[in-house]
């Protein structure tokens, strides 16, 4: 899996739909992507790039603000692991790499039908990074998708993810 998409609830099979005609255009007819147990949420295996899909959704709503209607959201997601503090953890650590020693970050945790603790995963992850910290408008986000007993990880920049919303709104400005 290298992307989660979210959409409105219920409406999951629209989205499914759009998401594969979109990743055929960019190069990839055969994705797999799987409605999860939670409603509103998609994760999808693609052969892209998904940090180059997601630029390429943003340019395509920019040029035809109708074509993306269902996918509110499209994460890219670096690794895959089980919600196991420590796999969370470890894979982390090698991510994290990326982020230079004057760059800040901010750690974002998205759980989904977990009892882990956000908290603790944010210290503990905290713990391992000698960055500094900024909530408002840091260098890398250091993301924690947890979806059930998965868990998706990326160390990307704000503008990595597909908002749909956002986009729009930029067309108004």
């Amino acid at each position: 899996m290298n992307l989660i998409i979210t959409c409105s609830r219920h409406f999951e099979s629209e989205a499914t739909v759009e998401l594969r005609k979109v990743l055929s255009i960019f190069g990839d007819e055969d994705p797999k992507i799987t409605i999860s147990e939670m409603s509103g949420i998609l994760t999808a295996d693609t052969h892209c790039d998904p940090f180059e899909i997601t630029r390429k959704i943003k340019d395509k709503v920019i040029e035809e603000p109708w074509s993306i209607r269902y996918c509110l959201r499209i994460i890219p997601i670096q690794e895959f692991t089980n919600t196991d503090l420590e796999e969370i953890l470890n894979a982390t650590g090698k991510l994290v790499k990326k982020i230079k020693e004057d760059e800040s970050y901010r750690i974002t945790v998205e759980k989904r039908n977990h009892e882990i603790s956000s908290k603790l995963i944010i210290s503990k992850l905290a713990d391992k990074i000698q960055n500094k910290v900024s909530l408002e408008k840091p260098d890398w986000v250091v993301l924690v998708e947890i979806i059930g007993n998965k868990t998706g990880l990326a160390v990307l920049r704000d503008e990595d993810v597909f908002r749909l919303e956002i986009t729009k709104r930029k067309l108004m400005e």
